[in-house]
C-alpha cells in the first residue's frame, strides 16, 4: 500500500484534533477532487511498520481524539489497510473515521470491505459530486455524502446517520 501523507494534527477530517493519513489509488476520478494526485496508485511512499508505529504513537497523545483514513480510496487498499488498522486497534481504542467513494451498502455486502468497516467507527461515504459541493458541511465536500455510525449501521443492516451531521442538510 502507498500513502501520500500523514498529518499528526488534523482538524478538517473529523471532530477534534485527529491524526490522519491519506492512502493513494482511486478509480473514481471525481470531477473537482481535492486530492487528484492521490488517485494515482503509484504516487507516494510505500507504507511500512514505521508509519504504523508513528500512528500508534500519535494516538497515545491526550490531545489526539482519533484517527481518520482518507485517500485516494482506502478500500482500494483493503487487504493491507485491514492489517494496519487491526494492529492500530490493539494499541488504541480512539475513534477511527474512514472515507470512501463507495456507499455503505456496497461496502457492507463485500466480505473483505466489511471486515475493514468493522474495525472503524464512522464512515463518510459517497462520491464527491462537484455540483453538490457545499463548503458549510462538516467533514465532507458534497451534500450527497453521509456520515454514518458504522457499528449501529451494521447492527441494523442499514446506514444510520450521525444525526448532528444529517441535521446540517435541513
Amino acid at each position: 500500500m502507498r500513502f501520500g501523507q500523514i498529518r499528526k494534527y488534523d482538524v478538517a477530517n473529523g471532530p477534534g484534533i485527529r491524526t490522519s493519513f491519506f492512502v493513494t489509488g482511486c478509480k473514481f476520478n471525481c470531477k473537482g477532487c481535492f486530492n487528484k494526485e492521490y488517485q494515482d496508485f503509484n504516487y507516494g511512499e510505500i507504507w511500512t511498520d514505521e508509519q504504523t508505529n508513528i500512528i500508534i504513537e500519535n494516538l497515545k497523545l491526550d490531545e489526539i481524539e482519533g484517527l481518520t483514513i482518507l485517500g485516494g480510496e482506502p478500500f482500494e487498499n483493503c487487504d493491507d489497510l485491514y492489517e494496519i488498522v487491526k494492529k492500530i486497534r490493539k494499541f488504541s481504542d480512539k475513534s477511527i473515521w474512514i472515507y470512501s467513494g463507495n456507499k455503505f451498502e456496497i461496502l457492507l455486502n463485500n466480505k473483505k470491505y466489511k471486515k475493514l468497516l468493522e474495525l472503524c467507527d464512522v464512515l463518510v461515504d459517497g462520491l464527491f459530486i462537484e455540483n453538490l459541493k457545499n463548503l458549510k458541511l462538516s467533514f465532507r465536500g458534497s451534500k450527497n455524502q453521509r456520515i454514518i455510525d458504522i457499528k449501529r449501521s451494521i447492527e441494523l443492516n442499514k446506514p444510520v446517520w450521525i444525526n448532528k451531521y444529517k441535521d446540517e442538510l435541513k
